[in-house]
Parts: structure tokens; sequence; C-alpha cells
């Protein structure tokens, strides 16, 4: 009997860096091909999916020269910089055939919707995949609140966070090799531990709407759909 998909609806969580591959800056395209065909492999398969992706592979290169802009506007250009990875994750997803649709929090009609919830909702509902720009459309908050705000929104079964390592470890895996993976975490021990898996707002919004968090490594081909499955190497957040 074939397995069946353990999430019918989930939210993929990418930071920028994740579209970076070897660079040390923007987009790498092999990459971004790569994570659109896993995304497209999922959809397939019937999973609804949608996406929020970070900025930090554009903002954080002129970061070092923005000492002098105030919070609030570094902030909103690090929103702009999500609207520019959202469409080229748009672009690399519709050349494989699938329909996408990107849903910018700050209004910008030219180049994307505006985002609305019902609308989102349907493009789920008809297959297309909905990608989340710019944020919650406000400062002092992080794509990571706003993944796990339009997780809850979207009612979506799970959060998928794609990191570079496959899952939460008790310490750094990459300078500490004894570090071990924990294989599940309750959203309070990620808040008493003060584990730097996604900020605490996002985390009080994933338990409050009972949204488990799925961490695992973005970088090794076909994660996703193992993780959409219950299989591979992951740490799962929950009650």
């Amino acid at each position: 009997m074939k397995d069946e998909p353990k999430y019918r609806r989930v939210l993929l969580k990418l930071s920028g860096e994740a579209l970076m591959g070897h660079r040390n800056f923007g987009l790498d395209s092999n990459t971004l091909e790569r994570i659109a065909a896993e995304v497209k492999s999922i959809r397939d398969i019937g999973i609804e999916v949608c996406l929020v992706v970070g900025g930090g592979n554009i903002f954080r290169g002129i970061q070092s020269a923005a000492h002098a802009i105030e919070r609030a506007t570094g902030d909103y250009m690090g929103m702009l910089a999500t609207v520019m990875n959202s469409l080229a994750i748009q672009g690399a997803l519709e050349q494989l055939g699938v329909q996408t649709r990107v849903q910018s929090a700050i209004p910008m009609s030219t180049v994307s919707e505006p985002y609305i919830r019902r609308r989102a909702v349907r493009h789920l509902e008809k297959g297309r995949v909905v990608i989340f720009a710019a944020g919650t459309g406000n400062p002092f908050f992080t794509t990571d609140t706003a993944a796990a705000l339009r997780a809850s929104e979207m009612t979506c079964d799970a959060l998928f966070k794609g990191t570079k390592v496959d899952g939460v470890y008790t310490d750094d895996p990459v300078t500490n090799p004894d570090a071990k993976r924990y294989q599940a975490l309750t959203f309070s021990d990620v808040l008493s531990r003060d584990l730097k898996v996604m900020d605490t707002t996002a985390i009080a919004l994933a338990r409050e709407n009972g949204i488990p968090i799925l961490v695992f490594s973005i970088q090794r081909t076909g994660s996703i759909a193992e993780v959409v499955h219950g299989k591979g190497e992951f740490t799962i957040i929950s009650e």
C-alpha cells in the first residue's frame, strides 16, 4: 500500500540564505531550481503548499552599510528583499508548470496580489502554490512570525522550517560534533531552554493555534517529500 502523506496543507518557511547555495550573496539558480522541483513533487501528490521566505541573502549584504538607517526603515527594506525572493521562487516554479501566486503584505499590484486570506485559501484549494511576501507588513516582526501567522490563517496542518541542519540540536552541530539532535520537543521546551529555532512570537503563535513545527535540512534532496510523510530526519515541536 502506498504511503499516505501525514500532512495535507503545509507552510514551508525558508530563510533567504537557503537560496544562496554556496554563494555569499544573492540567489543561486541551481538551488532555486532544486527547491522548486521539491515543492512541485509534494504539490503533485495533492499537498496544498504555501511558502514564506526571508530576505537575508539580499538585505544582510547591505546591512553593513546601513547602520545609519533606523530599525523600522531597515525592516521595510528587508520586506522588499523578501518580495524579490518570492518572485524568484515563483519564476522557478512556473518554469516547471506549477501555477503560483505571490501575495504581498505590502501592496504592490504591479508585481503581486495583495494579501487577502480568503483568496489565498481559494488558491490553495485549486492546487496553486501561494507565496506570502513582505512578512507581516509591519516592522519589528520577523519572517518567522509571518510564517506562523500565515500558517495559522491558512489552517495549515504543519509549519515546515527548512534550515542548513536536519533538526534542532543541543548545540551548534557545525562547531560541536558532539551536539545531539532532538527527535521531539514541546513548545515549552523551546521557550524555557531558549533554543534558537524561531523567535518567541512565532513559537507562541504556533502553540496557540496547535500547529506543529518540523525543522529539517532543506539542503538534502528529497527532504521535503520525506518530512511530509513523517519520515526522514527532523525535529518536531508540538504540544
